[in-house]
């Protein structure tokens, strides 16, 4: 009868929750935690920003520009605010750890600012903001992993999801602010991420990727990260793993023996080199050498012959000479990356460089050197491409392209997008592409006979 009685009251209070995320795949996957403990609590989530009640945004720390474009989002949402004067505005996330209170006294609009490890508290603090009082909760906890809380999926298609499987980093790489924001690294229990895969194959999802800050330092007990994979990859034949992202100091070949054992784990590596200098990345604190990263390049091509390899890199970072931008490029010119993410340094407060290294390297030249690695890596991917031309891949068909309704795409196990003619298939599905033809980013296919 209390149940009940509990139930209505939340009924006729407001309670649609609008939630925007912004950042990396770890966001997303906190967002679903989000969602589930919201609707746990009698919120419900609303797809539209005009029936809210409640805007959480899901924040992104690692670049300026990720909190500038926070800023002016907020900005935005004061037109919302002036038509419903009940709308309450709340700031989740990293950014919401690393400023805390000061962005509720920057921004008069945010009535709360909860960080990464405080979710749980999210209902009793919209209950609270209701008589106009301000909260905030960004105290890092050192042992919370969500790991009993099954998120509750957003906005996706029903074939690819997240699994968080570690929260936290503990590596202090020079520029970044993840170990400030989110706390020292901790496991999950593999038996609850095991659970999470099976439920949702058992949902008729067909693809899952495992995620964390640094996924190979994973460890419970005597459960390392070749193990979880292995675990996982048991669930079904048909269920597809991939992982994110990898730190080049932890990848061992155990690890790759355990992607070449298991047909359904993806054969594609993620792996940040930042920097091919060695004088940069000791200054990066890396922890690995050039020599040391070619070596575990070398490691995948060995035990993994058709594997893709990806990559981060920073252009510009502090005192960067001449000489390690070109030590850059070669490193490109020698792995031959089949996707990398290039950025221009961008100094963020509270870590090491922040407080100990200058940010010296001009504008325009970190601007030319990001360019050039740019235009090097689109020579590289397109060549690379180009050598897909005449293969046969397993596709895992995920929607319809955006240029042709009369056409599909979907991914093959080295994470490379293929798009083909629909012909009569849907999504969700495995089908064989032989592919065609390419560009820098994508291949083109036909749909093998048969399928």
């Amino acid at each position: 009868m209390q149940r009940e009685t509990s139930k209505k009251s939340m009924e006729s209070k407001r309670n649609k929750v609008y939630i925007e995320t912004y950042g990396c795949q770890m966001n997303f996957a906190d967002s679903e935690i989000i969602n589930a403990i919201l609707g746990k609590n009698g919120y419900v989530r609303t797809p539209e920003l005009a029936d809210a009640d409640y805007v959480l945004i899901n924040t992104c720390a690692i670049r300026d520009n990720a909190e500038q474009r926070i800023r002016r989002r907020l900005k935005d949402l004061r037109v919302e605010q002036r038509r419903r004067g009940w709308l309450k505005i709340g700031v989740l996330g990293c950014m919401a750890e690393r400023l805390k209170r000061q962005l509720i006294e920057e921004e008069d609009n945010v009535s709360f600012v909860v960080g990464p490890d405080a979710y749980r508290r999210l209902p009793e603090i919209l209950h609270s903001i209701e008589n106009g009082s301000k909260q905030a909760d960004t105290e890092l906890s050192t042992t919370e992993t969500y790991s009993d809380i099954e998120p509750v999926r957003i906005d996706g298609n029903g074939i690819s999801a997240y699994i968080s499987i570690m929260r936290g980093c503990q590596n202090y790489c020079a520029y970044c602010v993840v170990p400030y924001t989110r706390g020292r690294e901790r496991s999950r229990d593999p038996e609850s991420i095991v659970r999470e895969a099976r439920n949702l194959c058992d949902e008729g999802y067909k693809e899952v990727t495992l995620l964390g800050q640094n996924v190979n330092s994973y460890r419970f007990g005597e459960v390392g990260f070749p193990q979880l994979m292995a675990k996982v990859a048991e669930v079904s034949p048909q269920l597809r793993v991939r992982f994110a992202t990898s730190h080049p100091k932890d990848l061992s070949d155990e690890l790759l023996e355990t992607m070449a054992a298991y047909p359904n784990i993806c054969h594609c590596i993620h792996l940040p080199v930042q920097s091919g200098s060695e004088r940069i990345l000791k200054l990066m604190n890396r922890r690995y050498t050039p020599e040391w990263y070619l070596n575990r390049i070398d490691a995948i091509r060995r035990i993994l012959p058709d594997c893709s390899i990806t990559t981060d890199v920073i252009a510009g970072f502090c005192t960067e000479t001449e000489e390690d931008h070109q030590a850059t490029l070669e490193m490109f010119r020698k792995v031959r990356y089949d996707y990398a993410y290039m950025f221009m340094f961008s100094m963020r407060p509270d870590t090491y460089a922040a407080h100990h290294l200058s940010d010296d390297i001009p504008e325009d030249m970190k601007r030319r050197r990001l360019e050039e690695i740019i235009a090097l890596q689109g020579e590289i991917a397109l060549e690379n491409n180009q050598k897909e031309i005449g293969k046969e891949y397993e596709v895992l068909v995920e929607g319809e392209s955006h240029r042709s309704k009369q056409q599909l795409f979907g991914r093959n196990s080295q994470n490379k997008v293929i798009v083909f003619d629909r012909g009569d298939v849907q999504p969700g599905t495995y089908v064989k592409v032989k592919v065609t033809d390419c560009t820098a980013a994508t291949l083109k296919g036909v749909l093998s006979s048969g399928c």
